[in-house]
């Protein structure tokens, strides 16, 4: 267990891992300890619910919110980092938005030309893709774009965060939200040592808890600069260099297994030096954290 999954006072702010895979779905008994599906944050911040990205991993979020609300009204923020098909795929499972009761608000970048909606809407096209429509779905659902390229602070209620994009083909919005005890940073698929890594780094500056794409090994990384994923040496110097106080490695490659993570991390925990007091976990699914 990690120090962070002490037991905690009701209103201290949360973040619990749903998916932590990348690319595609790698379900078995060789990724059962950190998870197969792809990715799908849960955040509470007061009293109100931030989902990050819709992979197959929301599909058990909606039947645990289900079960946590029963018969009254959910309405959560489903924030979209972009609409690459492991960051969405899992839409079409989640239940909770098919409940008339229920009040979605799907934020995320602007993908021109296509809309957030479009995307949403191709997905479930019951000709080709999937057999009901999102029209099928009758909770109040709403969405909302965010500029794709520049940054922005963003209030939404008693939820703060800003955006930044990344490094990564078709763009990517990283989010930082600010809470009592400290600032929770996403940098989901963002491929370092790139040329913005000044603007990422004072993204992520000082950042409490910094979720991070670590999907390749450095050896790894060589033959697959250009694909927009990070590499794990390059997300520990970057974590360093912005005073990081925990990071969480994920967006696991679907090749890798349990034991291959395992060493994974084993080696980036190596890579931080003893005078540095910054902490790194491997993200692990159903793993619940308190900031």
């Amino acid at each position: 267990m990690n120090p962070s999954t002490r037991i905690a006072p009701e209103h201290t702010p949360w973040l619990r891992f749903w998916g932590v895979r990348g690319s595609i779905p790698t379900p078995g008994p060789s990724t059962i300890r950190y998870g197969g599906n792809t990715s799908c944050l849960e955040l509470r911040i007061h009293s109100q619910i931030v989902v990050i990205d819709a992979g197959s991993g929301i599909s058990s979020l909606g039947r645990e919110l289900l079960r946590e609300f029963g018969a009254n009204p959910i309405s959560l923020i489903l924030l979209n980092t972009h609409t690459h098909w492991d960051h969405i795929q899992g839409f079409p499972f989640f239940i909770p938005a098919y409940m008339k009761q229920n009040r979605i608000r799907v934020i995320g970048r602007d993908p021109k030309p296509d809309s957030l909606e479009s995307i949403f809407k191709k997905q479930m096209d019951g000709e080709h893709f999937f057999p009901v429509p999102l029209e099928a779905m009758q909770s109040e659902l709403h969405f909302e774009h965010l500029n794709p390229e520049g940054q922005a602070e963003i209030d939404i209620g008693s939820v703060q965060f800003s955006t930044c994009p990344t490094n990564h083909p078709g763009g990517c919005l990283g989010y930082r939200f600010r809470t009592t005890k400290g600032d929770v940073v996403l940098l989901s698929d963002h491929e370092t040592e790139g040329d913005d890594e000044a603007r990422i780094l004072e993204f992520i500056k000082g950042a409490n808890t910094l979720v991070a794409d670590t999907q390749y090994t450095p050896s790894e990384f060589v033959s697959r600069r250009g694909w927009g994923h990070g590499c794990s040496s390059g997300v520990i110097s970057l974590a360093l260099k912005a005073d990081v106080k925990n990071l969480y490695m994920m967006h696991h490659d679907p090749t890798h297994d349990d034991d291959f993570i395992d060493a994974m991390l084993s080696d980036a925990r190596k890579m931080v030096p003893s005078s540095s007091s910054m902490k790194v976990f491997a993200a692990t699914e159903r793993e619940k954290i308190f900031i």
